[in-house]
């Protein structure tokens, strides 16, 4: 069949998981408590953060950056993905496609590049604590933090991406095999060559995250060293406790993100596809204020105070 140009489209057919009418009743349930627990997980992090002046420090204030992105990527992706849950299929325009795969890649490149700034602020609370306050004094943390989101809304891929899909053009079948507008759906259903973009995407962003890992490993490859110096085993464990919230949470966004973009695209169907990024957009997000209030006792005695008001 002829292709369409899809400047002049009138959109795209999203399938979601109309495709499991069997399932259609729990997942909706279980996927509408995902969300609502991971608004007021997050929400809640950042009232008690601002709440308690004694929470006014570096550390808290990147995290309540980080639950702020969690609420965002997670908002860009859920209540349309909810709303249409039990239709044949959900109607989304262009711009609205283009809009959401912009959002997607530009929060992933955000939480990034927060993550690896908390993992310098780490670094300098363990291996540098007398020049701690000094050196990420409140300029400093609002510099990296802009810094950070500047960063991710001006580089290459999130810009670029939309770009080179509006030029795409799609043979017959307008339907997204999907939960959202992923950019890997749109080019299996794209009769263009998809090599540009692939290869765009693969680079570019293979950048930002081998950069972000190496700096990330060099921070708790030092911090590990400080804390072997320590010579109290109570100093080494408090030490440890520190830093243990944030490699934890290290840990299980790079093992989503991977599980998402390094599956090979012609072998993974596409329902894989579907339950794997629906993993990586439910789990991370729900599970980061979780991680948090277990580990850190200020926290969990902060949260218990706010909760009894």
């Amino acid at each position: 069949m002829g292709g369409e140009n899809l400047s002049s489209a009138e959109g795209f057919l999203m399938v979601g998981f109309s495709d499991l009418p069997e399932f259609q009743v729990p997942l909706f349930t279980a996927l509408l408590l995902v969300y609502l627990m991971t608004l007021a997980g997050n929400l809640l992090i950042m009232v008690t953060i601002y709440c308690n002046l004694h929470l006014h420090t570096p550390m808290y204030f990147f995290l309540s950056n980080l639950s702020f992105i969690d609420i965002c990527q997670t908002s860009n992706i859920f209540p349309q993905m909810l709303a249409h849950f039990f239709q044949e299929g959900t109607h989304i325009s262009m711009f609205e496609c283009l809009l959401q795969v912009y959002l997607f890649i530009c929060m992933l490149a955000i939480e990034v590049l927060v993550l690896t700034v908390m993992a310098y602020d780490q670094y300098v609370a363990i291996c540098n604590p007398l020049r701690y306050m000094s050196i990420m004094n409140k300029e400093v943390c609002m510099q990296l933090t802009a810094g950070s989101w500047a960063l991710a809304l001006m580089i290459p891929v999130p810009i670029l991406l939309p770009v080179l899909l509006s030029g795409f053009t799609f043979c017959g079948s307008r339907i997204i095999n999907h939960i959202f507008c992923d950019f890997a759906a749109l080019m299996k259903i794209s009769c263009s060559s998809t090599l540009p973009i692939e290869v765009l995407t693969f680079v570019l962003g293979s950048i930002i995250t081998l950069m972000s890992f190496v700096l990330i490993a060099t921070s708790y490859i030092n911090i590990t060293s400080c804390i072997l110096k320590i010579q109290s085993k109570g100093g080494r464990h408090k030490a440890f406790l520190t830093c243990a919230s944030h490699l934890t949470v290290v840990l299980l966004f790079y093992g989503s993100v991977c599980s998402v973009f390094l599956r090979p695209m012609s072998t993974s169907s596409m329902k894989e596809n579907k339950i794997v990024s629906l993993a990586h957009l439910a789990v991370t997000p729900m599970c980061n204020p979780i991680i948090y209030s277990l580990k850190n006792a200020e926290v969990k005695k902060k949260l218990r105070k706010f909760l009894l008001l």
